[in-house]
């Protein structure tokens, strides 16, 4: 037991404004493949960044970004897109596979020890809501290792995705999404796309405006109550939601707040806004070239954006536009899924 409580701290060490904006061109659609709908963000200028004042350190320095014109997808890819994905390559998910000590241990401390083979074994992260207050720095509270949990039994053995075929699919590491990416002839978005692709274009708190979270309830999917006990699930879902439940944002696209966080190309970098901001204004920034997180120093890890459905203001308020978390790359959840781009 001891082990497993080990393991699943160590998998969790991998694991977890103002703006001028002028769009260039007309919003439209296109299909260049026969899975999601796309839709053609305009470019624009604005300032990448903290919005409230409940931005976290990381999301500042404010700078600004100027962004060309691209597509994304219309909504998260769900558990059926990916299902055509898999069929189609015969390709097997990191959480499908054995644990690869020799990989893994890398990332970890110098002198970590060895867990014991059977704890090595094919999972992934699953949220299980506690019975009372516990404390929010401890995520191993409510977050649990849990073998054979993955995208296509997300609560783990004796969990199916039947009848959730129009959810978004979750248990993805970052180069599962590269991968569908890939092959639907796309990419992941980098997170100045994101971000831009997320404000619709304004200077607003959230993807649905700045109403605030009380009122929001029919806006996004996200936690009601309080976390990590205590869900009033007043916006219907208690996980994930269908794809397309609520609102598209000014830019016609759906849950860019709540329901999946959604990987982004970029490796994360506790200096990148500060480097970007350096260069005045910066166009189409693709990301730090280095892995640098000094709270998990070993671990590579990638941005992901958006919130989920475990997001609350009490805790993480990822649904926020310029909310940042960093996720080590081998690493997923059944709260993280993905979204992609495609050049314009």
């Amino acid at each position: 037991m001891k082990q497993k409580v080990m393991l699943s701290f160590w998998v969790m060490a991998l694991s977890l404004t103002t703006q001028n904006c002028q769009p260039k061109i007309k919003n439209k659609t296109l299909n260049p493949d026969p899975l999601i709908q796309m839709i053609l963000i305009p470019g624009g200028t604005f300032t990448m960044g903290g919005r409230s004042d409940q931005a976290y350190p990381d999301e500042f320095p404010l700078h600004k970004v100027s962004i060309a014109p691209f597509y994304m997808d219309l909504h998260e890819v769900s558990n059926a897109e990916f299902d055509q994905f898999t069929t189609a390559t015969g390709y097997v998910t990191v959480a499908e596979k054995d644990i690869n000590w020799d990989e893994i241990k890398v990332q970890l401390p110098e002198g970590t020890p060895k867990p014991a083979d059977d704890i090595l074994r094919a999972g992934s992260l699953v949220f299980k809501e506690t019975s009372s207050p516990v404390d929010l720095m401890d995520y191993s509270q409510w977050w649990h290792w849990t073998i054979d949990a993955h995208w296509r039994q997300p609560e783990g053995p004796g969990s199916t995705i039947e009848g959730r075929m129009d959810h978004p699919v979750v248990h993805v590491a970052y180069e599962d999404a590269q991968a569908y990416a890939s092959w639907a002839g796309k990419r992941l978005p980098t997170e100045a796309e994101w971000e831009w692709a997320a404000s619709g274009g304004t200077m607003d708190k959230y993807p649905w405006g700045n109403d605030p979270i009380e009122n929001a309830t029919d806006k996004a999917n996200f936690w009601q109550g309080i976390f990590p006990y205590k869900n009033l699930i007043q916006d219907g879902y208690g996980g994930t939601a269908p794809i397309k439940s609520f609102p598209s944002n000014p830019f016609g696209l759906f849950d860019m707040a709540g329901n999946v966080w959604e990987w982004c190309q970029d490796r994360y970098d506790v200096t990148s806004y500060a480097i970007d901001k350096s260069k005045g204004i910066i166009n189409n920034p693709n990301g730090s070239n280095q892995y640098n997180d000094p709270r998990e120093p070993y671990a590579p890890k990638h941005i992901i954006r958006g919130g989920s459905f475990l997001c609350n203001e009490s805790y993480c308020s990822g649904y926020r536009v310029s909310r940042r978390m960093s996720t080590s790359k081998d690493s997923g959840s059944n709260h993280t899924g993905f979204r992609c781009a495609r050049d314009y």
